[in-house]
């Protein structure tokens, strides 16, 4: 069975999900959450926490691939250069214990996961959900977030 590392980045809030395929097809939540970093925090620490956070989650879990979603702004740079500082620790992290990295823009999540690239959070949490037979919506959002990323890289990475 493949074991996907799902990371849906952030500066504050990092979401994580390992989330494997069974032999019928089917996905299953093996585990998710967050990593979390507080919020005075000088930014060059907030990257090591994030950092130490992903290598820590790689070694408890041994994922075979990770998929990651990619930087999309609309208006805030400030927020779009954090997170992209962001995004690189956690590409280091799994760059340096060999995994193969996908990216996928969050219109492809939201694409694979409900079947439509413009679907809203709630539709996107409770698709989530019914894919992984749940019995509630998975929270907090990142948390729910990376299991969809994980969920489309099992979707997708056959093609």
């Amino acid at each position: 069975m493949t074991l996907v590392l799902g990371i849906d980045p952030g500066t504050a809030t990092i979401g994580y999900s390992l989330v494997t395929e069974l032999p019928n097809g089917d996905c299953e939540a093996i585990a998710f959450g967050t990593i979390t970093t507080p919020k005075n925090t000088p930014p060059g620490d907030r990257l090591i926490v994030i950092y130490e956070g992903v290598r820590d989650i790689i070694n408890q879990y041994h994922p075979d691939s990770a998929a990651v979603e990619k930087l999309f702004f609309a208006s805030n740079v400030t927020t779009a250069i954090s997170v992209g500082q962001a995004r690189g620790v956690i590409l280091l992290a799994l760059a340096q214990s060999k995994l193969d990295i996908a990216e996928y823009s969050p219109n492809e999540v939201k694409l694979a996961v409900s079947g439509y690239g413009f679907a809203d959070k709630r539709q996107m949490q409770e698709m989530v959900r019914i894919l992984l037979r749940l019995d509630k919506i998975p929270k907090p959002d990142d948390a729910a977030d990376a299991l969809a990323i994980a969920i489309t890289h099992l979707h997708t990475r056959r093609y």
